[in-house]
């Protein structure tokens, strides 16, 4: 008998994390999240699942974000009726963020098939509803950390804290009688792995001695500068004297899981000192506003040293919960603060905010956390002159900022470190949930100073390995890929398209009269014609 891993999500990319591990007893899934990015990939939530969801046996849930737990509800309505198992805090969490990622969806595609209807175009459905999310809650079990439990059969697991986010962590799983000399064959799944000196957690944590490491490489190829509290309030402190200066609204698209209430936590502790200008917080988000209110229960679990509840519940702060209340925000003028979800901004309220804000020069977007290449806030954070949201061209004539500080994921040299602290590793090391720079940067980080060159895999969508061999032995899933390699790292047509429209607005707007657009016009005819 034999254990493998497939690889179904966060292989060359950051989303979409999903292992499946088939084993003699059954198979189980680490994660099930939702794909981001370009439309080529966001095509594969909509896609039949890599396996028939009526045989995983249960679910080992590393934390709540949607990138990790986002396609949970397909699974369940696909035929999934085992456990998901997860910490008391990604179950609070996953309470509220999965029914909302569920009104997102059936939002967003009755907006999409308003359109469709109207360019006579075929509708769609909704990777799942409101009601499915809702259901999928019933099979959440809660687990301890450090604890041992069954997952299933001849399978045990433990979590460790992995200082991320509230509840995440680190899946420590042993497969009996799968490893040398009949002992368990032991595997570590880092999740993703908080910094060193997070605001609200503590630092990541995990015993040693395993087979396998599968670690996330998000920040793989990035050297944070070292930081501390009173540094990253002091960055955050300038980028708002800046946005107040320039009287207009300082939009934070956000994160709405812990990234938010980080914000809202140092924006308060600010004012009270006097350190930046009052104004009004709009915490523009159902779904923070909620995950807010779970940080509040969860207070005492945080630094004893900074009043959360207190903070959290600053008069500075307003709760836009409404969609009336949210369009309230638009008639104010100078200067307020905006925080909206989503934090690619891929969705959500803040592309209303986008919309309004982006083409003024007194607007600050103030980006906070990782963009994935092809969302919206990775063309903001690479100097876009213009961009399209929801089918509108809109110039970019607003101050964009990026402030690292906040990220909630470990760099190359912490990640590196984490490996490390992690020996012996006996056969190998996965390094996934990353793009092809983070990869490549932590696989030199970690190659041949803390594991053989040889014992480090870099995983494609869908590649399968055989674990129980003496070192991971690649199974040949050519013909079952759902993806070319290709198609995952890259961006895709749908990119281009909108890049190429936008180009041809610049070039016609910048042509000197009529005459010379309609050479330009002309040109772009002959060429169609061909094609």
């Amino acid at each position: 008998m034999s254990i493998t891993v497939q690889f179904c999500g966060a292989a060359r990319t950051v989303t979409g994390s999903c292992y499946l591990f088939d084993t003699p007893t059954g198979r189980l899934l680490v994660d099930c999240g939702l794909f981001q990015g370009p439309k080529t990939l966001k095509g594969l939530n909509y896609a039949p699942f890599p396996f028939p969801a009526e045989e995983i046996g249960a679910v080992l849930l590393t934390h709540a974000h949607i990138d990790h737990s986002g396609l949970l509800p397909k699974l369940r309505r696909e035929g999934f009726s085992g456990p998901i198992m997860a910490t008391r805090g990604t179950i609070d969490l996953c309470s509220y963020m999965l029914p909302d990622a569920g009104n997102i969806q059936e939002a967003e595609v009755a907006a999409l098939n308003r359109r469709n209807t109207a360019r006579g175009r075929d509708e769609v459905k909704p990777i799942y509803t409101q009601a499915d999310a809702i259901a999928t809650l019933d099979a959440f079990r809660p687990v301890e950390y450090r604890t041992w439990f069954e997952a299933m059969p001849g399978v045990r697991a433990r979590y460790w804290n992995a200082g991320h986010l509230l509840g995440s962590a680190s899946i420590e799983i042993e497969f009996a009688g799968q490893g040398a000399g009949g002992m368990p064959l032991r595997v570590l799944a880092s999740g993703d792995l908080g910094p060193d000196a997070k605001l609200l957690e503590p630092d990541p944590e995990a015993p040693a001695g395993f087979d396998y490491v599968i670690s996330e490489s998000t920040y793989g190829d990035g050297d944070r500068p070292a930081t501390t509290a009173s540094l990253r309030r002091a960055h955050l402190a300038q980028e708002v004297r800046d946005a107040a200066a320039a009287k207009g609204a300082l939009l934070i698209p956000a994160f709405a899981v812990e990234r938010t209430q980080e914000l809202i936590v140092d924006l308060v502790y600010l004012m009270e000192r006097g350190e930046i200008p009052t104004a009004p917080i709009f915490l523009d988000s159902p779904l923070a506003i909620r995950a807010t209110e779970v940080f509040r229960k969860h207070a005492a679990s945080f630094d004893a040293e900074v009043d959360v509840d207190r903070l959290l519940a600053s008069p500075q702060l307003r709760f836009t919960e409404t969609v009336d209340e949210s369009k309230s925000i638009a008639r104010l003028s100078g200067f307020h603060i905006i925080i909206a979800a989503s934090g690619m901004c891929e969705a959500g309220r803040i592309r209303h905010h986008l919309k309004r804000w982006l083409w003024r020069r007194e607007a600050t977007v103030l980006l906070v956390g990782f963009q994935a290449q092809g969302t919206l806030g990775r063309f903001l954070h690479d100097g876009a002159k213009a961009v399209r949201i929801q089918g509108d061209e809109v110039k970019v004539a607003a101050r964009i900022r990026y402030l690292d500080e906040y990220s909630g994921h470990a760099d190359g040299p912490e990640l590196a470190r984490w490996i490390a602290s992690r020996r012996p590793i006996h056969r190998g090391v996965f390094i996934t949930h990353g793009e092809e720079p983070a990869l490549k940067g932590l696989v030199e980080r970690i190659a041949e100073r803390t594991i053989p060159t040889a014992s480090i895999f870099n995983p494609v969508l869908d590649d399968i390995y055989e674990l129980s061999t003496a070192a991971p032995t690649p199974l040949d899933v050519v013909r079952r890929r759902r993806l070319a390699p290709d198609a995952v790292v890259n961006l895709d047509w749908h990119n281009d398209m909108s890049r190429l429209l936008l180009d041809i607005n610049e070039q016609i707007e910048a042509a000197a009269d009529d005459r010379a657009r309609g050479v330009i016009i002309r040109r772009l005819r002959r060429a169609l014609e061909q094609v």
